[in-house]
């Protein structure tokens, strides 16, 4: 029976990929301990620690399928760390050499290590799909980049945009969550050796000791750290926020697919798929599952990333607790990013695009939506407070009488005495009011190509 979301044969893949489960299985993560156990025999090897015959056995007979995981299991229970019981198992493996297994190591050096090795793999799983997720948004940016739509403040009608320059400022986010990502991993996923107590005390001669962990990260792909960080957690917590601010990015997208795909609004729709969306009792339903689910896993980030920062905060050189914290905020934020993303990307490339409907939707106020403009318009000749009342006044009138702005300002001598027709109908068209909209839009698409190309 499963008790999460996360392992539920129901709902798992609503709320995580199979892919990122994969990273995070239990034979995944014994395997991540068992590469830093021989990865570290190696380097030590080459430093002169341990014999290299003993590093070279060590490496070909410590074996995943050998291990008697009901056994680990239970000890694991005991001890609280599944390294000792391991550690114990791969020894025998080894032989004679595994007398050197695990040398001047501690049990949270290896631990670290796999967690480590886990999230880079898990890295560029991210990586891969928001690259995805951002060409699909790269090419409705360029696509719609003049498409005519209300921009909306406050859920009111503002001033014209257009879609593509919507579907662009989410973009723009996610280009610059690549970049994160980018600095982030570089910056956060360090190898982890430093002992007991973090001095590397066991091995002796300071400068053999900081050579081994530096080859150690060498080995493994990994950053060789300054300092140990048994207890200086920024590295995983920096990448678990970044998730969650990704997280952020990708609800505010599901946010306006929603409201956007709303019956009222109708301006967008999810891919359709035979019964995806459907009610058990109203046939006529087509809910946008893809951004609900992208919407909660937004949420659900946000608590992962509280955790961690409490998972912050350690004591002296060895925590009584929070580590423990980190063993579900890690795993569950790859996860639900990873849905997230996966959805992202069904959505967004099969999404319905009604412009139709967008004009019919900007031209419910009456042309009210380009009152800006005309007050522009005619502030050159009559300044622009003086402008802003005049308009204002014929904004009120036309609510109140349920007129266009443009039958009203028409009946107005101030303005046709400024403006002939050709003028006023010009400045009351939502699409001659647009700035630069089209231009960031297509501006954003150009640089996410090349960023891509990169």
């Amino acid at each position: 029976m499963a008790t999460t979301v996360f392992d539920s044969v129901l709902f798992r893949d609503m709320f995580g990929t199979p892919e990122m489960r994969d990273v995070f299985s239990d034979e995944a993560y014994l395997r991540r301990c068992i590469d830093a156990e021989t990865a570290l025999a190696r380097a030590q090897a080459r430093t002169g620690l341990i014999p290299e015959t003993a590093a070279r056995d060590i490496t070909a007979q410590a074996d995943f399928g050998k291990l008697d995981l009901d056994q680990l299991r239970h000890e694991t229970e005991i001890v609280g760390y599944p390294i000792l019981p391991l550690v114990k198992q791969v020894s025998e493996m080894c032989g004679e050499a595994g007398r050197y297994l695990h040398w001047g190591a501690t049990t949270q050096d290896i631990m670290d290590t796999a967690t480590m090795l886990q999230c880079a793999q898990c890295v560029a799983i991210v990586e891969k799909q928001l690259d995805d997720v951002r060409e699909a948004l790269r090419e409705l940016a360029a696509k719609h980049a003049d498409t005519v739509t209300a921009g909306r403040t406050h859920l009111q009608h503002a001033l014209p945009v257009t879609f593509g320059f919507r579907a662009a400022v989410w973009l723009s986010a996610l280009n610059r969550h690549a970049e994160r990502l980018a600095q982030a991993k570089a910056r956060a996923l360090m190898v982890e050796f430093g002992g007991a107590a973090g001095t590397l005390a066991s091995l002796g001669n300071h400068e053999r000791a900081l050579e081994t962990r530096k080859l150690f990260a060498q080995e493994l792909g990994l950053r060789d750290p300054e300092i140990t960080w048994h207890v200086a957690r920024d590295g995983l917590c920096e990448l678990v926020s970044l998730l969650a601010n990704i997280g952020g990015a990708l609800g505010k997208i599901a946010l306006d697919v929603m409201m956007m795909a709303a019956s009222e609004f109708g301006e967008v729709a999810e891919p359709f798929v035979p019964g995806r969306g459907a009610s058990s009792t109203m046939p006529k339903k087509r809910n946008p599952i893809s951004s609900e689910l992208m919407f909660a896993a937004a949420k659900m980030l946000r608590e992962r990333a509280a955790l961690m920062l409490d998972a912050t905060m350690h004591d002296f050189e060895r925590a009584t607790g929070p580590w423990h914290l980190e063993w579900s905020a890690v795993p569950e934020s790859f996860l639900l990013i990873a849905s997230a993303l996966h959805q992202a990307n069904f959505m967004l490339r099969g999404l319905h695009v009604d412009s139709e409907r967008m004009r019919r939707n900007l031209d419910l106020t009456g042309g009210l939506i380009v009152a800006e403009a005309v007050m522009m318009g005619l502030a050159p000749a009559i300044g622009r407070q003086h402008a802003h009342d005049v308009v204002y006044d014929a904004c009120r009138v036309a609510i109140e009488n349920d007129r266009t702005l443009y039958d009203v300002l028409s009946e107005n001598a101030q303005i046709r005495d400024r403006l002939d027709d050709a003028q006023l109908r010009s400045l009351t068209d939502p699409a001659n009011y647009l700035g630069a909209a089209a231009h960031m839009a297509r501006r954003v698409a150009d640089a996410t190509s090349s960023y891509s190309r990169r």
